[in-house]
């Protein structure tokens, strides 16, 4: 195999079985924990991979602390959650581009699945995430509360065949609760401008993933987004044709947008703090071992 996998959880019990089985039986894998409570580690014991824990930080501090630290056998690694699988097709484009070695990075799209259907438009779909790296060459950088590709020294390439992506399948009620947390990160990002601050201009200007951060820096700006963007999902792109999940989807993401910016106009009614940010201490981790 020439790359190895990165896959993240935390309480995956519902979904880390099916990621682990739809990934090649001879690959390189190393599962990164951050505390799960609810027999995740349990079940991946079950398969010959190797366990990292760490106590979670960011998507971004998790990938690169897991590329600096933990010794992977390949130096072209794909990074995973625990909600997110691959097709049997993206498995052969994956060992081919790898095997050419032509960039330092490369976007995959996902397959959002949502009450059992695929939401093609609603989702946005094709929509970009960098997830294949090669080690040395190429690093994550935050933006909210996820990451972007912060560097890629020989450009970056983008995939033709997409990922599954489950992100519902622990319910809509952890949906929801994962997405507080979530929205309170943007308020910060709209709040206090620190959606780039660690990442190099040309990440920032180059490549279709960060044309989609512009786009949404531009949408950010929308009056009224919450109402916008469920009318943008649900008739511009054609979010109806998804049926009643993808009529229940646009409103999930009308909710998630009014939440970040109700949260946002409580910080902006905050006194501002003194001084910068307090330093965020480097979180204990464990060494990796074999499952």
């Amino acid at each position: 195999m020439p790359y190895s996998i990165l896959v993240l959880t935390h309480n995956e019990a519902v979904n880390v079985a099916r990621c682990l089985d739809s990934l090649p039986p001879d690959a390189d894998v190393v599962v990164l924990d951050s505390g799960s409570t609810d027999g995740t580690l349990d079940i991946v014991r079950r398969y010959p991979v190797r366990i990292a824990e760490r106590p979670f930080d960011s998507f971004a501090g998790q990938r690169n602390w897991a590329v600096d630290t933990v010794g992977f056998r390949c130096d072209w690694i794909l990074h995973l959650d625990a909600d997110e699988c691959l097709t049997p097709a993206l498995r052969a484009e994956l060992e081919a581009v790898t095997t050419r070695d032509e960039h330092s990075a490369y976007l995959l799209a996902n397959r959002l699945f949502f009450m059992g259907r695929w939401i093609r438009h609603a989702s946005m779909y094709p929509y970009y995430q960098a997830r294949l790296l090669k080690r040395g060459e190429a690093r994550f950088g935050q933006v909210g509360h996820g990451q972007i590709l912060a560097e890629a020294r020989r450009g970056v390439g983008t995939l033709r065949e997409p990922y599954d992506h489950h992100n519902f399948s622990r319910g809509v009620t952890d949906w929801v609760t994962r997405h507080n947390r979530y929205s309170s990160d943007e308020a910060r990002r709209l709040v206090h401008g620190t959606a780039h601050a660690a990442l190099p201009v040309p990440a920032l200007t180059t490549g279709r993933e960060s044309r989609q951060q512009r786009m949404k820096a531009i949408a950010d700006r929308i009056p009224g987004r919450p109402i916008v963007r469920f009318l943008y999902l649900y008739v511009v792109r054609l979010g109806f044709l998804d049926g009643r999940p993808g009529f229940d989807y646009c409103l999930l993401m009308a909710f998630y947008d009014y939440l970040t910016r109700l949260k946002a106009r409580e910080l902006r009614s905050l006194p501002m703090p003194r001084g910068s940010a307090a330093e965020v201490g480097t979180p204990a981790a464990r060494v990796v071992h074999d499952a």
